[in-house]
């Protein structure tokens, strides 16, 4: 199954159809990925005679209500998953904020948000708090932050470490986009209040991603050599040992078992996603999740067609609703809405009840407010900082 590689419209692409692009781009491959969530490739095949092609049903059909280890969640027919519910939480606070996060954000805005305000949560069938359905990484920020009064900066201190942050981190890139360096610092502010080491570095470099893929004229290996410019330790060296692999291969079937063998070393989870290792998900300045070089893999793989890089991502199974949350992020902002199957986006847009497209045109807004504010604060400081060096 070889990709196809016809050039896409990337250079004249706008700001709303690569935001679109990237927030549409991440719901899809969440809720492509969903049903098929800690499986094998193998076991892929096996359950669905073949590779994932589109959307699918959930995994034990009508039996999910009571099914373990996923029960009672509704994953498949098109339905999202807590990935998209926070990415499309983080939207709202920055519709609120109208400016750069922090992680005082988090605290004052967005644990809010999860524990004030009932939603459709898709996955429950059911208006209910968004903090209902996250995972206990992500109720740690309620605990630390509401309970806890702890520090924002330091919140994410102790947290288990994982792709928690990293998975709803578009938006921090869409908001800086064509800014890399500025989205990867944004993103490690904000992931302070959530996660800790290659967690919230992942976090960074993901926002970073998703902002070099809004350069105009930006292709997957320009986003994956900003990614290598400004990750550090494990997270640098995972992301470069499976680009490397990437590189050899045009189809992601091939590809699948090479790109796990490049971030094997790098993962602590272990080969059985159901049954982690002891040394999993701590801190290390040696590791990496593994979700974020997946995504990029593929993306090389697929020479960033959307299809082919959230397919490859949904295959490879593991974690490959977030996986291909990532990668769709980051393929949809580097191709457009444009890009992305129209069935696939009516599909999990009604069965999800979500309206995809208004979160991007309210980023969309609240991105360009913040370009205004950013020239106009540059412009003070180049002024201030020219009376202080005595320069015209």
């Amino acid at each position: 199954m070889t990709p196809p590689r016809s050039e896409a419209r990337t250079t004249a692409l706008t700001l709303d159809e690569r935001i679109a692009g990237a927030l549409v781009g991440a719901a899809v491959g969440d809720a492509l990925g969903g049903p098929v969530e800690g499986r094998s490739p193998e076991q892929i095949v096996a359950r669905h005679g073949g590779r994932i092609s589109g959307v699918v049903g959930p995994w034990d059909g009508d039996d999910w209500r009571t099914a373990r280890p996923i029960a009672p969640y509704h994953k498949g027919d098109g339905h999202v998953t807590d990935d998209t519910l926070m990415t499309h939480a983080l939207v709202r606070v920055y519709d609120t904020v109208r400016d750069h996060l922090d992680a005082y954000a988090v605290a004052d805005h967005l644990v809010p948000e999860l524990i004030s305000a009932p939603r459709w949560i898709p996955e429950l069938e059911a208006d209910a708090l968004p903090l209902q359905r996250i995972f206990l990484a992500e109720k740690w920020i309620v605990t630390r932050l509401h309970y806890g009064h702890v520090d924002p900066r330091e919140a994410g201190s102790g947290n288990i470490v994982n792709c928690g942050a990293a998975m709803y981190m578009a938006p921090v890139g869409l908001v800086n986009a064509a800014h890399p360096q500025a989205a990867y610092a944004e993103a490690l502010d904000v992931a302070g209040a959530h996660q800790s080491s290659y967690g919230r570095e992942a976090a960074g470099v993901l926002a970073a991603a998703v902002a070099a893929a809004c350069a105009p004229g930006a292709t997957p290996a320009s986003v994956v050599d900003a990614c290598l410019s400004l990750a550090k330790d494990g997270t640098r060296s995972a992301i470069e040992a499976v680009c490397e692999v990437a590189c050899r291969y045009t189809d992601f079937e091939s590809a699948l078992a090479p790109l796990r063998s490049a971030v094997a070393p790098f993962d602590t989870v272990g080969p059985d996603y159901r049954a982690p290792s002891l040394g999993a998900r701590r801190p290390s300045r040696l590791h990496s999740i593994e979700e974020l070089p997946i995504a990029l893999g593929m993306l090389l793989v697929a020479g960033g067609d959307y299809r082919h890089t959230v397919l490859g991502s949904v295959n490879y199974g593991r974690d490959c609703d977030s996986i291909a949350t990532m990668s769709g992020a980051v393929a949809g902002a580097l191709r457009g809405a444009e890009a992305i199957p129209a069935t696939w986006v009516k599909t999990v847009a009604e069965a999800s009840r979500l309206d995809l497209h208004a979160p991007a045109r309210t980023l969309a807004e609240v991105a360009r407010e913040v370009f205004v504010r950013d020239t106009a604060r540059r412009r003070a400081h180049e002024s201030a900082f020219a009376a202080l060096a005595g320069t015209p």
